[in-house]
């Protein structure tokens, strides 16, 4: 973002002496050069190079462009943010900080009426609305831009793509209304739904629609149209996305949060129908979730399962599905630090939420599964949001990011909420990179340096007699610069896997 971000006016020193001793017990500098090493070990490389046209002897300018590690953000807020200097402002992250954006694809807000997907922007998706709506976050759409505008922003950026989610159970942000009021009229008058609605919206859960009295397969037995309808529905969605993105955005959240039914016995193989924890749901969901988008997207695009559940049934679970035959690329992870008073804890030493341990422990579980991960949503709350507890805040973010770089099988950390008081209900307010106003915080300027500075290599070095050189740097996308023999200068690109 160039001149227009400024000096925390606190240093780092400062920041850190924000934390207790029993804080850096935790993180002592024991813990700190292992971490470096392994950083060292696992995110770097070395690159050989012989370019037609090197003189031996000359000097070779070495630029990283690109990483190949993902830091990304959502780009929920895209054109919201209600003046068109923040919205400028905010699309500067995407290309500066962020090299990958989470899209939204939410089925309650991304088809909010039947048989009409909000592919394309209307004037209630445009900067003009936002500016001049007086309560945006009571808007239905909030969060939730059109999708077309926002693929078409990151793809001319050169900014990787995410789709999230396109299988959720969670009625609240995903089963869309219409959809549930399909339910048979016995077991919406079971729901009591002059009870059940909240701002506008059915909330279904397990004991809710006439299911608590009935096993999946005798639901399925009992109201056989639902069941081909929600089946059949769920399908259509991932083919229609598929149609329409396959060849555009990289990865997809192909089911969300979903480790809770498994390790409730919910998921049958074969079933028609799952008594999910959420409320209604297609049969063996994940199953045929990873199945459908097998069958639909391109074989580039990478299929990913993601949770905040990382205990043992969330490894069980992707176990059992590729031993099923499911093709799951990328195992996803979540870590949100919603409660202030947690980040308070952890700053005064006496809770190892977090801790460098417990973090290690919790990947050393997931890595069992032998896939990739990709850390998609993180939240780190500033309490209070006053110095004290932004610099918290930008201490936690620092340390944390160095430890979740240095992991082997770690290749993304995705940041939820960029900008205060733009989350989800329920969400802390002051989780964010910068205010609502988009003046950076200290958190910003921490992940910044990590990225662009202490993360992103340079160098000079001297061709051999052979003409041809070597380096070592951070894996990613490489600038090789030099005068060749007539004193013309001369550039390639290297890539470093």
């Amino acid at each position: 973002m160039g001149q227009d971000i400024h000096s925390t006016g606190m240093s780092v020193e400062e920041q850190n002496r924000q934390m207790s001793e029993g804080y850096w017990n935790f993180w002592n500098s024991d813990v700190q050069s292992a971490i470096d090493r392994d950083i060292e070990a696992n995110r770097k490389a070395d690159a050989f190079f012989k370019p037609a046209g090197l003189p031996p002897g000359a000097d070779v300018k070495v630029e990283q462009i690109k990483s190949e590690f993902i830091f990304g953000a959502h780009i929920f807020n895209f054109d919201q943010l209600g003046t068109d200097e923040r919205n400028r402002r905010y699309k500067e992250l995407y290309g500066s900080l962020f090299n990958s954006a989470t899209i939204a694809f939410y089925w309650k807000q991304f088809e909010m009426e039947e048989g009409k997907p909000r592919f394309r922007a209307e004037y209630r998706d445009t900067a003009d609305f936002w500016n001049h709506c007086s309560d945006p976050k009571h808007q239905p759409h909030w969060r939730r831009p059109a999708t077309d505008p926002v693929v078409k922003f990151c793809l001319d950026k050169g900014i990787r793509l995410h789709g999230h989610t396109l299988v959720w159970g969670n009625n609240t942000w995903q089963i869309p209304d219409w959809l549930m009021a399909k339910m048979p009229l016995e077991c919406l008058k079971d729901a009591r739904l002059d009870r059940n609605p909240k701002n506008g919206q059915y909330l279904a859960d397990a004991t809710a629609f006439g299911l608590a009295s009935l096993t999946a397969e005798e639901f399925a037995d009992r109201y056989p149209e639902f069941v081909t309808e929600i089946n059949t529905r769920m399908a259509k969605r991932i083919l229609e996305i598929a149609l329409r993105y396959g060849n555009q955005v990289d990865s997809w959240d192909v089911v969300n949060e979903s480790a809770g039914d498994f390790g409730k016995g919910n998921m049958i193989p074969g079933s028609r129908f799952c008594k999910s924890w959420y409320g209604p749901m297609p049969g063996d969901y994940t199953y045929r979730g990873f199945k459908i988008a097998e069958s639909v997207f391109p074989a580039k695009a990478r299929l990913n399962i993601n949770d905040y559940n990382m205990s043992d049934d969330y490894l069980n679970q992707v176990r059992d599905l590729s031993a099923r035959g499911c093709k799951i690329d990328i195992m996803g992870a979540q870590m949100h630090l919603f409660n202030p008073q947690t980040c308070l804890d952890i700053a005064a030493g006496v809770s190892d939420v977090e801790s460098p341990a417990r973090v290690r422990e919790k990947f050393a579980r997931l890595e069992k599964a032998g896939l990739p991960i990709h850390l998609s949503e993180i939240t780190i709350t500033a309490p209070n949001n006053d110095e004290r507890g932004q610099a918290i805040q930008a201490v936690i973010a620092r340390n944390l990011y160095r430890l979740w770089f240095s992991l082997k099988p770690m290749m993304g950390i995705t940041w939820w909420n960029v900008v205060d008081d733009c989350g989800a209900p329920g969400e802390p307010s002051v989780s964010g990179l910068f205010s609502r106003n988009m003046e950076p915080k200290p958190a910003y300027f921490a992940l910044n340096d990590l990225i662009n500075n202490q993360w992103r290599t340079r160098s000079c070095v001297k061709a051999g007699k052979d003409g041809s050189g070597e380096f070592r740097g951070f894996r990613g996308t490489y600038r090789l610069t030099w005068q060749d023999a007539s004193g013309v200068e001369q550039s390639t690109e290297v890539i470093l896997h």
